[in-house]
């Protein structure tokens, strides 16, 4: 080999060693680890009792104490105790949130609600509607499907003035393993609205919402400054969801 070859190899050479540490390969993007359903013992509670202290949990004793218990049982949600007040206490699982959300199927959330009776009468219904598709393994497409035609046959209403949910536990579980709560609040339930109407969503505004459409309510979250056992929450921060 002559002296011009063999320094031609050898600069090749190291013009690839040089490319394959300047261009490492790309890692694969993160997969969403909630893309499906996960089984479905793993969104059970494995104590009624500890659901209807969890559920109980969301709203202050004077009204969760004589309210309605739901329970979360393989096929949908079942009465664990009879309510006087016409409020409903449950402990909503993920798919009870935004169909967009990446934690639709997040078998950790635990998200304990108390209905007051508007909402009862026309959100909750559609609650354990998508429970019971979803234990039934209907895919999130699906259920948003059956959504927009429940609500187009008018199965579904929108929501009744002033139904809104308790969200005061500090024991819940918004997202995501460990996530824990957010901050203490009211939910309310609109038919329609713009966040401009409510300030919400603006520098320095602890109102946050949540644009409905087709098949889901516009939400308006107030937070509020005690837990339902009274002790303090933490300060709100502007749209801090």
């Amino acid at each position: 080999m002559t002296n011009r070859r063999r320094a031609v190899r050898i600069l090749a050479s190291t013009v690839l060693a040089a490319l394959s540490w300047s261009a490492p390969a790309q890692s694969p993007a993160p997969k969403n680890p909630y893309a499906v359903m996960a089984p479905v013992v793993e969104y059970l509670i494995a104590s009624r009792d500890d659901e209807i202290a969890l559920a109980r949990s969301a709203a202050p004793p004077s009204i969760s104490t004589d309210a309605e218990v739901l329970v979360l049982g393989s096929h949908g949600y079942e009465t664990a105790v009879k309510g006087k007040n016409g409020f409903v206490c449950f402990v909503e699982r993920s798919w009870a949130a935004r169909f967009h959300q990446s934690e639709f199927w997040d078998p950790n959330g635990r998200a304990p609600n108390c209905y007051n009776p508007p909402a009862v009468r026309t959100v909750l219904p559609q609650i354990l509607k998508r429970t019971e598709w979803a234990l039934a393994g209907v895919t999130r497409q699906q259920m948003i499907d059956r959504a927009k035609a429940e609500f187009a046959s008018g199965n579904f209403e929108a929501p009744e003035a002033g139904a809104y949910s308790f969200m005061l536990s500090k024991q819940g579980n918004i997202g995501g393993k460990g996530a824990g709560p957010w901050l203490p609040h009211v939910m309310l339930f609109l038919p329609s609205g713009r966040a401009e109407d409510w300030g919400a969503n603006k520098e320095g505004s602890p109102i946050y919402t949540v644009e409905g459409n087709a098949q889901e309510a516009t939400q308006v979250f107030i937070p509020v400054r005690t837990w339902s056992d009274g002790s303090l929450g933490p300060l709100p921060k502007a749209h801090q969801m």
